[in-house]
């Protein structure tokens, strides 16, 4: 059997069961599932993916609805800029007739659409013989090859595009492409890979070297950015909290959540907090041990803090009080930490925790 063969032939025995491998493929699942996909493990994709396309079910549908209900779904897989480009690309082919373009290079000239997404939907949806290359593939390519060159850059990226663009001549192109991520996601990991399960450990040169993990070089890691932020819990008699949607800054915008800023250690932190509210706040303000929560690069810890508003108050623009459980609202998982942080009635005492797993 042929290179080609071997990983097709494991593929087809071993591919994960996932609710895009239809047949024949969506192309609109397959576009929905690969933008989720990115930078976000596939257990958390699944169930966005399955609620996403029940809601929008077709680029139409997605193109009719507004902004909110597509951040509101996409809510917990954070980089919220990919919803908010997949609803503008919707808009974008509704508008000129509703069918998504079938070539790689048509499919990287709409919103949010990059040469990785645009391969995988033409390939695995429309047949075309174009490689994809992600972190799996890079490394099962540098690996069976020996790559001198770092596949992240572009000498040693074209080396390994050619290679999985030979694999095609004997063999489906999408299948192809998803057989060298699975293998990269599930036999020739990182480290500690399974090389006596893998199709193509005959003729893998790293595997002949006896340490296939000194390829890829290591990548360089990017400076981690250290934030403190105070956040505000308002709560009203109902329970409710009061949200604002985030207007500016370069992270979590347009998404809906408690009150926050950067702390100001010139200043107390009482005093901060209530500045942060929207309207006067003359309850005490309890203040909670800080949490951490990570997006991207940035480590941030947030401190909590929480008071209660009793009488009616008005609410401005781009504020909404809302059960924080069920929000109804494109928000963060940052709030739901801070509701199993904080917690309900601020008369009510809580202990101090220590920290929670990192989200976006």
């Amino acid at each position: 059997m042929s290179e080609a063969d071997r990983l097709i032939a494991w593929f087809r025995a071993n591919a994960r069961l996932l609710p895009w491998r239809t047949a024949p493929r969506n192309p609109y699942h397959s576009l929905v599932s690969e933008l989720m996909a990115q930078q976000t493990q596939l257990h958390r994709v699944v169930p966005r993916f399955e609620a996403f396309v029940e809601r929008f079910p077709n680029l139409r549908a997605l193109a009719a609805a507004t902004e909110d209900e597509v951040l509101a779904l996409w809510s917990g897989l954070g980089y919220y800029r990919r919803a908010r480009l997949l609803h503008r690309l919707a808009r974008e082919v509704a508008a000129g007739g509703g069918e998504l373009p079938r070539t790689a290079a048509e499919l990287q000239a709409l919103p949010g659409i990059g040469p990785y997404t645009a391969a995988a939907v033409a390939s695995t949806v429309f047949g075309e013989a174009v490689p994809l290359m992600d972190g799996n593939v890079a490394r099962v390519g540098a690996r069976v090859l020996a790559l001198a060159e770092d596949p992240r850059t572009k000498a040693g990226r074209t080396v390994v595009l050619e290679w999985v663009r030979a694999l095609m001549a004997d063999a489906p192109p999408g299948e192809v492409n998803e057989a060298l991520m699975e293998l990269g996601a599930k036999i020739c990991t990182p480290s500690q890979p399974k090389c006596d399960l893998c199709p193509l450990v005959e003729g893998c040169s790293g595997r002949e070297e006896d340490d296939p993990t000194v390829y890829p070089p290591p990548r360089r890691t990017r400076e981690t950015i250290e934030v403190h932020w105070l956040a505000v819990v308002i709560e009203d008699s109902d329970g409710r909290w009061m949200l604002r949607r985030v207007d500016e800054g370069p992270i979590l915008k347009g998404l809906w959540l408690p009150p926050f800023n950067e702390i100001d250690p010139n200043r107390g932190l009482e005093e901060q907090a209530r500045g942060l509210a929207p309207f006067g706040v003359e309850s005490p303000m309890e203040f909670f041990e800080p949490i951490k929560h990570s997006i991207t690069h940035r480590r941030i810890e947030v401190t909590p803090g929480r008071t209660r508003v009793d009488h009616p108050v008005s609410v401005p623009d781009g504020w909404s009080w809302a059960d924080p459980a069920k929000p109804n609202l494109p928000t963060s998982s940052l709030l739901a930490k801070l509701l199993a942080w904080v917690g309900g009635s601020p008369s009510a005492s809580f202990p101090a925790v220590a920290e929670q797993p990192d989200g976006n």
